[in-house]
C-alpha cells in the first residue's frame, strides 16, 4: 500500500496542510485563516484553540481533496511560528495580555511588548547570549516570559505549560509534552550542544522558578527533530482530523526551519545530491529567515546561533533574517495612491497585484533583466519592524528616498521594484556578515510565496552575486513538515535520507555580471540611508 504523509504549517496569518506521497509530490493542500488581535504597546495575540480548529479543517480538506485512503497516511509533522502558548495544568488557555481574555493565550512572534525586558536581559551579558548572536531578540521567548511574570503574575503563576506554538501542536496531537530541540534551542536558549538548559541564565534574568523540577514548565524532555512522539495521534486528535488514531507524529519545527529542511540538500535536476553546508536557505513570508549550516560552530555577530542540531542532525545552524519582508512590501505598496485601483484591475484580470506589477515592470523596462533599473531614483530601506540581522536592532525603522508626487500605476511599479531591491540588499548584509566569519555560499535556495517571483529571484541573484535556485515543489515548508512524519514513521531513517527521496530542485539562475555596477551603487545608497536613520534616531534618544 502506498504511504502518504501530511505536513501542517501554521504561519502568522493562516494554517495550512498538505498531503504528499513518498516521492515528495504534493497531492492536495488546504488553507484557513487564523484570528489575530492587535493592541497598543506592540501587542499581537492569537488563540491556540482557534489555531487548532483551523488546522483540523485544513487536514480534513486536504485528505478529502487528495482522494487517498486515510488509512495510507503513515506520518504527520507540524511546523509553526515561534509564538508563545500559555496553558494551565489542565491544558486550558490562560490570558496573556491586558484584555484578560483566556482565549487570547498566544503571544505572537512579532509582538514587541517585551522591549524593556529584552534590554535588561541583554545587559547581563550572560554566556548564553553568545548562542543568539550576542543579543537576544524580543521575538524570542524568555523576554516574553519575563514580561508575563512582571505584568500578568496571575497567569505566570497559574501556567503549567509554556510552549512554542509548534510544540503546542504536537502536545495537542499526541498528549506528549516533549519539546523539539529546534524550538527550544533557537527561541528559548536551550544549549543543545551541551544537552541542557542553563539554570544560571534563568536565575540571572529573574526567571529562576522556571528551572525548578527539571524545567518541566518549559521542557523537561527535549528530543531531536522528527523523533516519533509517544503514542502517536490520539483518538481525540484523530477524530478532529478525520484520520485513524496512532499515526506517527514527529517532533516539530519552527515554520521557517521547515522550509530549510524542505530545501537544503535537495537533489539537483541531474540527480546530484546537494551540499547543505554550501547553500543558504531563504524562507520568505511575513518575515524572512535565512538558514546556513556549518560543520563546526561559527559565531556571527547579530546572527542567531550557532545552534547545534536545530535543523539537520550533526550541523550547526546560523539563523538570520529580516523581521519585515512580505509585511514590508504589503505595507509600502498599500500606502501608494495607485494601490487601490491597481489591486482592483489585477483582480478583474484574475491576478494578484504583485503579478500585475511584475508584468508592468518588465514592460516598462523592456526585459526582466533591466527591471531593477526602474528604481534608479527611488531607494527603500524596508526595516519597518526593526533589523533582525545582522544589527539585531529592533528599534530600526524604514526609509524611503526619492518620493515625488507621482500617483499612477507606473509610479507604484517603481516603488514595487525599489522595495524588492531594498529587501535584497538587507539579505546581502546578512550574507556579508556570514562571509566575514568565513561562512560562504555558492547557492541561495528560496522558498515561500515571494520566491515564485521571477523578478525577485533575478534581483536577488544580481544583488548578491550568487546563484538562486527554486525547489521543484510549490510548497517546501509543507514538504519539510511532511518529512518529519516520514522519518517518525520509520519510512526514512533520518532527514538526510528523506531529503534524498522527497526534495528536488529546479534549475538555478546565475547572477548577471553586467548588473553588478548598478546594484553596487544601489547598495551604497541603501547603506547611506540606513546609517542616516540610525543617526537621526540618535538625535532624539532620551527625549
Amino acid at each position: 500500500m502506498t504511504a502518504h504523509f501530511i505536513g501542517i504549517d501554521v504561519g502568522t496569518g493562516s494554517a495550512r496542510a498538505g498531503l504528499f506521497d513518498g516521492a515528495g509530490t504534493l497531492l492536495a493542500s488546504a488553507k484557513r485563516p487564523i484570528a489575530m488581535w492587535r493592541e497598543a504597546g506592540d501587542i499581537v495575540e492569537q488563540s491556540s484553540d482557534d489555531i487548532w480548529q483551523a488546522v483540523s479543517a485544513c487536514v480534513r480538506e486536504a485528505v478529502a481533496g487528495s482522494g487517498v485512503d486515510p488509512a495510507t497516511v503513515r506520518g504527520i509533522g507540524f511546523d509553526a511560528t515561534c509564538s508563545l502558548v500559555v496553558l494551565d495544568a489542565d491544558e486550558r488557555p490562560l490570558p496573556v495580555g491586558p484584555s484578560g481574555e483566556a482565549q487570547r493565550n498566544v503571544i505572537v512572534w512579532m509582538d514587541h511588548r517585551a522591549m524593556d525586558q529584552t534590554a535588561r536581559i541583554n545587559a547581563t551579558g550572560h554566556r548564553v547570549l553568545d548562542y543568539v548572536g550576542g543579543t537576544i531578540s524580543p521575538e524570542m521567548e524568555t523576554p516574553k516570559l519575563l514580561w508575563l511574570k512582571e505584568n500578568r503574575p496571575d497567569t505566570f503563576a497559574a501556567a503549567r505549560h509554556f510552549l512554542d506554538l509548534a510544540d503546542f501542536l504536537t502536545l495537542r496531537a499526541t498528549g506528549s509534552a516533549d519539546r523539539s530541540v529546534c524550538t527550544v534551542t533557537c527561541k528559548w536558549t536551550y544549549m543543545a550542544h551541551e544537552g541542557r538548559w542553563d539554570a544560571d541564565y534563568f536565575e540571572t534574568i529573574g526567571l529562576g522558578e522556571l528551572a525548578r523540577n527539571g524545567f518541566e514548565r518549559i521542557g523537561a524532555r527535549v528530543v531531536d527533530i522528527a523523533t516519533p512522539l509517544a503514542g502517536g495521534l490520539t483518538r481525540e486528535a484523530a477524530a478532529d482530523f478525520g484520520l485513524p488514531a496512532g499515526i506517527a507524529v514527529g517532533a516539530s519545527l519552527i515554520d521557517a526551519h521547515a522550509g530549510g529542511v524542505g530545501t537544503l540538500g535537495a537533489a539537483a535536476p541531474d540527480g546530484t545530491p546537494g551540499d547543505p553546508a554550501g547553500e543558504l536557505a531563504l524562507i520568505m513570508g511575513t518575515s524572512l529567515c535565512s538558514m546556513a549550516l556549518t560543520r563546526e560552530p561559527v559565531f556571527v555577530d547579530g546572527v542567531w546561533g550557532p545552534y547545534f542540531g536545530a535543523l539537520l542532525p550533526g550541523y550547526w545552524l546560523l539563523e538570520g533574517g529580516q523581521s519585515a519582508y512580505g509585511a514590508a512590501l504589503d505595507h509600502l505598496l498599500a500606502s501608494h495612491p495607485a494601490h487601490g485601483a491597481t489591486a482592483r484591475a489585477a483582480a478583474t484580470d484574475g491576478m494578484t497585484i504583485f503579478d500585475r506589477l511584475e508584468a508592468e515592470a518588465v514592460r516598462l523596462a523592456g526585459s526582466l533583466e533591466a527591471a531593477a533599473e526602474l528604481s534608479s531614483r527611488l531607494h527603500v530601506v524596508p526595516e519597518l519592524l526593526g533589523n533582525r540581522a545582522p544589527e539585531a536592532d529592533p528599534h530600526a525603522t524604514g526609509v524611503v528616498a526619492g518620493l515625488t508626487l507621482g500617483a499612477d500605476e507606473a509610479d507604484l511599479t517603481r516603488l514595487f521594484v525599489a522595495t524588492l531591491c531594498g529587501l535584497c540588499y538587507g539579505t546581502r548584509q546578512i550574507i556579508e556578515a556570514n562571509l566575514e566569519k568565513g561562512v560562504a555560499f555558492e547557492t541561495i535556495v528560496v522558498s515561500g510565496g515571494a520566491a515564485r517571483s521571477r523578478l525577485l529571484r533575478r534581483i536577488l541573484a544580481d544583488a548578491t552575486g550568487l546563484k538562486v535556485a527554486l525547489p521543484r515543489t510549490p510548497e517546501p515548508v509543507l514538504l519539510g513538515a511532511a518529512m518529519l512524519g516520514a522519518v517518525a514513521s520509520g519510512t526514512h531513517a533520518d532527514l538526510a535520507a528523506a531529503a534524498g527521496a522527497m526534495c528536488h530542485r529546479g534549475p538555478a539562475i546565475a547572477p548577471n555580471p553586467d548588473a553588478a555596477p548598478f546594484h553596487a551603487a544601489k547598495y551604497a545608497a541603501f547603506s547611506i540611508l540606513q546609517r542616516s536613520e540610525r543617526q537621526i534616531r540618535a538625535l532624539f534618544d532620551g527625549q
